[in-house]
């Protein structure tokens, strides 16, 4: 039989590129000082309701909209995203390798806008690796009609009916895909969703992922068949020889 996966699903932050590279730590910092600036909260209360909102409502943008701020998302992305050290990313080509040995669909799925993916992807080199970019336009497009703050709730990953959105607008059948994320909220909503599941960025499975990655750049080494195809004798195996895959993962391209 083929790869029992005909499309793969990547979440973005601290996935396709380590926790440890800075973003992170810079978006909440972004968060608390447009708390301080737009909204005048202080900073003592900033950085506690930065951590209440996202506990109890996804993100802080969600849990300001339901608590009846007229929060715009662009303001809210332009102010948040648009000043991140985005230089902290670096150029990874052993990942751009390794997605283009992949044949089969390769989707992101990012709770961020648009804005961000396409910049956190060009700074990467990765670019032109994927079909469709899953991201919080596509999963609220009605948000700038509400007349309302809380008319349109937001919605995010984990909440199922994100989920559920999500797949619908990349045509998933999560029968047949594999699922990549550092959350384990979201990998648990996953598979819940019948979607095989890769918990990124850990060493020990702490949850109900199907597996673990250190990181994405062992895929290979842990999922082998997602490179599975079958010969023309009916026989199963990866495509190309092991060494051949693991060159093709490990060569630096000429300009990267």
């Amino acid at each position: 039989m083929d790869s029992p996966f005909n499309c793969l699903v990547f979440d973005l932050d601290d996935t396709l590129y380590p926790s440890e590279t800075g973003i992170a730590e810079a978006v909440k910092r972004n968060i608390e000082g447009f708390l301080i600036e737009k909204c005048g909260f202080s900073e003592t209360k900033a950085s506690s309701l930065r951590v209440e909102l996202f506990k109890a409502y996804g993100s802080t943008l969600a849990g300001l909209r339901a608590l009846g701020y007229d929060i715009g998302a662009d303001d809210y992305h332009g102010f948040v995203h648009g000043r991140l050290p985005y230089d902290f990313i670096k150029p990874d080509p052993q990942l751009r390798n390794l997605l283009c040995s992949i044949t089969q669909r390769k989707i992101i799925f990012t709770n961020s806008d648009r804005n961000h993916a396409i910049t956190c992807l060009k700074r990467l080199g990765l670019a032109d690796c994927f079909d469709q970019i899953i991201c919080f336009e596509t999963m609220n497009p009605n948000l700038s009609k509400a007349t309302r703050p809380d008319e349109f709730p937001v919605l995010l990953k984990p909440s199922m009916d994100a989920m559920k959105l999500a797949l619908h607008a990349a045509n998933v059948d999560p029968r047949h895909a594999l699922f990549l994320d550092d959350n384990i909220k979201n990998v648990t909503a996953g598979k819940a969703l019948g979607l095989r599941t890769v918990l990124v960025g850990k060493t020990v499975n702490v949850g109900e992922a199907d597996y673990v990655l250190q990181n994405v750049n062992n895929l290979p080494q842990v999922v082998p068949e997602i490179w599975v195809s079958q010969s023309d004798d009916g026989d199963q195996r990866i495509s190309g020889t092991r060494s051949e895959l693991e060159s093709i993962l490990t060569t630096t391209p000429v300009g990267a």
